[in-house]
């Protein structure tokens, strides 16, 4: 047995390492298209590049090592099926679940190194990618302004239609927009025909001189009514300049780790950590918010009031607006009124605020369970594969990629699908990150029945029987 386990072994290992380096290949091209715009046109010598491609690798695991292993398993179990050699270790007494048992370790054991790489590796790479991608315009200040589309350099969004001269300092069809300090969008915006960058390697100062543009401003007016008018000031100029304080982009170089953590960077004990304090925080501004909203209302004081009255009277009037003045009256329903539109107000920003607070959570929750989901998608993959490959008993790659394919786009979209859906708090993080490991494991469990029965994967006489009972009793004589 031990020699049929080697040979299972490595049969299936030269198989799915084939499938991965081929797959991985095949994921760095499509990471290198979703970032070209980063890469090309900067200058940036080819060791940079290699750094840049290697933070970015380890993200594309999660995708490749599944897909592989689904891959390789349907490929392997299909070609010993299909040379007959499941045959003949059926009729030596040797069954699948005994024949899958090698594989079956080694599936276990790169579930658990999976699950290493995905809690240890993915977030420390994932880390460094977003601060190489932060920092690459500390080699070149120029670098920060890219050709054709937003750059988001400081304080402002700019774009610009091309960049020319021997540092790409000369820019032609310039749009700008400064962002608001208090966080509510952009409300400058700033269009000039040409300009020119002027910057110098030993000051975080990235001067940009604009020609004959305009200046655009929207105006908040204090009045709610006049808001709907959008009212705007506009100014033209002949040249303009706009410091640029790149201190807070260049304040690392390429190599150190300055910039704040995402719940992906977070390893599963970091993230554990951080989902506690995230509750917590969320459950206090919710009680602090309630209470404050209580005494904003000023519902303190009109009790205290008729609880004065109370002791004074046995009984209140039915309108307790005839225990004030007319004046009173007036001040009273004004402040009501008055309480009732801020109120309404504070409420919606604040719901606004705690959602976003909830997604952040959700968000967290998510990178949380994916870590072990991936563990648990190698062997769901195999147990797919591998019955599946016995059943249709076809190797190479016609039949088996096209099965894989369908499988793994199904698990993909189930698996971004209830994500979307987590995030937005329609469902439980928890079903989000495994809704695609619940539906497809009915498929794992129904493929090794068939595939230990000897059943094929489609029972025709199951789908033909109804019809033909349904024909023998519209035509009984065809009997």
């Amino acid at each position: 047995m031990k020699i049929l386990d080697k040979y299972l072994l490595k049969t299936f290992l030269i198989t799915f390492t084939t499938v991965f380096v081929i797959l991985f290949f095949i994921f760095i091209l499509q990471t290198i298209w979703l970032f070209i715009a980063e890469l090309a046109g900067k200058d940036l010598d080819i060791f940079m590049i290699i750094k840049f491609l290697l933070f970015s690798m380890p993200r594309i695991i999660p995708l490749v090592l599944p897909l592989s292993i689904l891959l390789a398993s349907i490929m392997t179990f299909g070609n010993l099926a299909e040379n007959y050699e499941f045959a003949a270790m059926k009729s030596s007494g040797i069954s699948l679940q005994r024949s899958m048992r090698s594989l079956t370790i080694f599936i276990f054991l790169l579930s658990f190194v999976a699950f290493l790489f995905a809690n240890n590796v993915i977030p420390y790479a994932e880390y460094k990618f977003i601060n190489f991608r932060k920092n690459i315009a500390q080699v070149k200040p120029a670098l920060a302004i890219a050709e054709g589309q937003f750059s988001d350099v400081g304080a402002y969004n700019i774009k610009v239609n091309k960049k020319s001269g021997d540092n790409g300092n000369i820019l032609t069809g310039i749009t700008i927009h400064k962002k608001s300090n208090i966080g509510d969008g952009s409300k400058t915006v700033i269009k000039a025909k040409d300009g020119e960058l002027i910057s110098s390697e030993k000051s975080s100062i990235l001067q940009l001189v604009l020609n004959d543009g305009n200046y655009y401003e929207d105006i908040v007016p204090k009045k709610y009514t006049d808001r709907a008018k959008l009212p705007f000031a506009k100014s033209s100029f002949k040249k303009y300049t706009i410091n640029i304080d790149l201190s807070q982009l260049n304040a690392s170089t390429v190599d150190d780790t300055d910039i704040s953590n995402t719940n992906t960077m977070l390893t599963a004990n970091e993230l554990n950590y951080t989902l506690d304090s995230l509750s917590k925080n969320l459950k206090t501004e919710i009680i602090s918010y309630s209470e404050n909203i209580n005494l904003r209302t000023g519902i303190t004081n009109t009790v205290a009031r008729v609880q004065e009255e109370k002791q004074k009277k046995k009984t209140l009037p039915n309108n307790l607006l005839s225990l004030y003045s007319n004046e009173q009256k007036s001040e009273i329903l004004k402040m009501a009124n008055s309480n009732v539109v801020s109120t309404g107000y504070s409420i919606e920003s604040t719901k606004v605020n705690l959602l976003n607070k909830q997604k952040n959570i959700n968000n967290h929750l998510l990178a949380f369970y994916d870590k072990f989901v991936i563990a648990f998608a190698c062997f769901l993959m195999f147990f797919i594969g591998a019955p599946l490959g016995a059943i249709i008993r076809k190797g190479g790659l016609g039949l088996p990629i096209v099965f894989a394919v369908l499988i793994f786009i199904a698990f993909h979209f189930i698996n971004t699908f209830g994500k979307r859906i987590a995030q937005e708090n329609g469902l439980s993080p928890f079903m989000g990150a495994w809704m695609s490991s619940f539906i497809l494991s009915p498929l794992a469990i129904l493929l090794t029945y068939r595939a230990t029965n000897d059943i094929g994967l489609i029972n025709m006489d199951v789908i033909l029987a109804p019809f033909q009972k349904l024909f023998q009793k519209l035509f009984p004589s065809q009997k």
